[in-house]
């Protein structure tokens, strides 16, 4: 069997175990948050022998040339030395500066980096708190603003959302790993029309996205759809309907699965509303972002709809406690 030599310990991987899997066995503590190779909170680096490959998909190309790879992903067929301090050299330590409430369960998270931290709109970063509990949040802040901001869904029994929504969090210090994904604006193709689908706080990185287009005054159109359970589950409608007033190129779209009275907020399930506002996807470009499933079933209906994958910009959320 594959051995697994960590901080001068060596442990024996059983057949098709996974090193993050391996590690917690052991004992040892490596940040992890969705174990699906998502978040990338369990980076961990490699200092002899070959990472698998298939740890390595969605990692930017100079981390995999490093010997950087996801630790849940995993699953060695040889010898393999690992370096958890490797993972924490990519760190940026960060303060809480400010927590608000957007909505009934979503937290405005503002954090101030002690060091410079470079990011496009839309992309996602690792927030691991001192006692290395880790979570991913997509960023709603502009790489302009003073400070990064992130929406916080705030989980029952969640461990993060929790202590964030306690008085006790503002001001603590915080790490920051990241940014990843690229669910960011293209600048290139200023005339294309850009959908923007995003249900829950999926709406963190869009806004961002939204915004940074209307900066670089991109003349296609531009359509935000933001779905919820309730009205009063969505957020930033105010904003999003003044900006809507202000662009002429831009609409909001607010839906929601029920509603209890009058409103302007359409009723229905988001993917059946966006395909009959919009049969054909073809020549647009399609960002979707929020809950895993939705994104699924949306990703797929906008491709069979005329998107091309190439146009299709995924953020998918995995929960986790």
């Amino acid at each position: 069997m594959p051995r697994l030599f960590c901080d001068g310990r060596e442990i024996e991987l059983r057949a098709g175990q996974r090193v993050l899997d391996a590690l917690s066995d052991a004992g040892v503590v490596v940040p992890s948050s969705c174990r699906v190779g998502a978040c990338q909170s369990c980076l961990v680096q490699a200092t002899r022998g070959r990472p698998p490959a298939e740890s390595q998909v969605g990692l930017k190309a100079s981390l995999q040339a490093q010997a950087y790879f996801l630790a849940c992903q995993a699953t060695p067929t040889e010898d393999l030395e690992i370096s958890l301090a490797g993972a924490a050299a990519l760190e940026v330590r960060a303060s809480i500066r400010s927590v608000d409430r957007l909505a009934a369960d979503v937290l405005r998270v503002t954090l101030e980096p002690m060091q410079p931290f470079p990011y496009r709109a839309g992309q996602f970063l690792t927030l691991l708190r001192e006692d290395g509990l880790a979570r991913a949040y997509s960023l709603a802040s502009l790489p302009t603003d003073k400070h990064l901001e992130l929406h916080v869904r705030v989980v029952p029994q969640g461990k993060m959302s929790a202590w964030l929504e306690s008085a006790s969090a503002v001001g603590s210090s915080v790490r920051l790993r990241g940014p990843s994904g690229d669910c960011c604006y293209l600048p290139g193709y200023p005339t294309q029309s850009l959908v923007l689908v995003g249900v829950g706080t999926g709406l963190a990185p869009l806004w961002g996205i939204l915004r940074e287009a209307l900066a670089a005054n991109h003349q296609g159109g531009i359509e935000l759809w933001h779905g919820g359970r309730t009205p009063e589950s969505l957020y930033l409608s105010d904003e999003l309907m003044a900006l809507a007033t202000a662009h002429r190129n831009f609409s909001y779209r607010a839906c929601a699965l029920e509603s209890r009275g009058p409103s302007e907020v359409t009723v229905g399930h988001l993917d059946q509303l966006l395909l009959e506002a919009i049969p054909s996807f073809a020549g647009r470009r399609v960002y979707l972002c929020g809950d895993a499933g939705l994104v699924q079933l949306l990703k797929r209906k906008v491709f069979l709809a005329g998107a091309s994958l190439q146009e299709i910009h995924a953020d998918p959320f995995v929960s986790s406690k």
